[in-house]
């Protein structure tokens, strides 16, 4: 096991720690949560505090050029993890690519979207409150490394080899946070504000970059480049 795969290992615990304290907050301290009511964010301090400062944090990290602790998976969209490939690059098979790719991103997107307006329409309609809201975002956040080190369900429509060629890796915070667009207060605007530019900034480097996001013409992406070792299980498959 490579030592980064290790590390989201240790990450998944500690989100699975994290998931189980705010439960244990939702059934014995519901004070703790208004901090997400309005402008209570500056006017009193929660546990949540700390997790927002984490999730800046990880957002940060994707819209920054980073070289070590993040997986290129999720810095392939910057120049310092762009290694041309020693062949002339085919543009053509490289448009082909971005653009089956992108169709299959936002078939995500839409089944992504028909999941948030039903959890909306529970809103609306009383059945979750805006803790609920909350919580489901949590879970999301638990949910996301399970699709990173166990198996995802992205992955069938996709058809992506593993996470370091994944179209929609830097998409997690926008999907985790979606939950959080019908509250109103400035925890959960300030996530979803930040998620929505972390999106922004990959999809403009899609477009702009698209050699960057393509194995046969960025060899930092390839199999036999791989340091990350995330999708060991998809790529001991293909080796076999």
């Amino acid at each position: 096991m490579s030592a980064t795969r290790k590390i989201y290992f240790a990450r998944l615990a500690g989100r699975c720690l994290v998931l189980v304290l705010c439960l244990l907050l939702w059934a014995y301290r519901r004070d703790a949560f208004t901090v997400l009511d309005g402008l209570n964010f500056f006017k009193t301090l929660s546990p949540l505090h700390l997790l927002w400062i984490i999730w800046v944090g990880d957002m940060f990290l994707q819209i920054v050029p980073v070289r070590n602790k993040v997986p290129i998976g999720s810095q392939k969209l910057f120049a310092n993890h762009f290694r041309p490939i020693r062949e002339k690059i085919n543009y053509r098979a490289l448009r082909s690519y971005i653009v089956s790719t992108t169709k299959a991103a936002y078939k995500v997107f839409l089944l992504w979207c028909v999941l948030i307006a039903a959890i909306g329409v529970l809103y609306s309609l009383g059945v979750i409150d805006q803790i609920g809201l909350f919580m489901i975002s949590v879970l999301f956040y638990v949910c996301d490394l399970i699709c990173v080190l166990i198996w995802c369900p992205f992955r069938l429509i996709m058809k992506n080899r593993c996470c370091t060629t994944c179209r929609i890796f830097n998409w997690d915070h926008l999907m985790m946070f979606s939950p959080l667009i019908f509250m109103r207060g400035f925890y959960a605007r300030s996530l979803v504000l930040m998620a929505a530019a972390a999106w922004l900034v990959w999809e403009l480097c899609v477009m702009m970059y698209p050699e960057r996001f393509w194995e046969y013409s960025n060899a930092a992406l390839q199999c036999c480049e791989c340091t990350d070792k995330l999708c060991t299980q998809y790529c001991h498959k293909l080796r076999r």
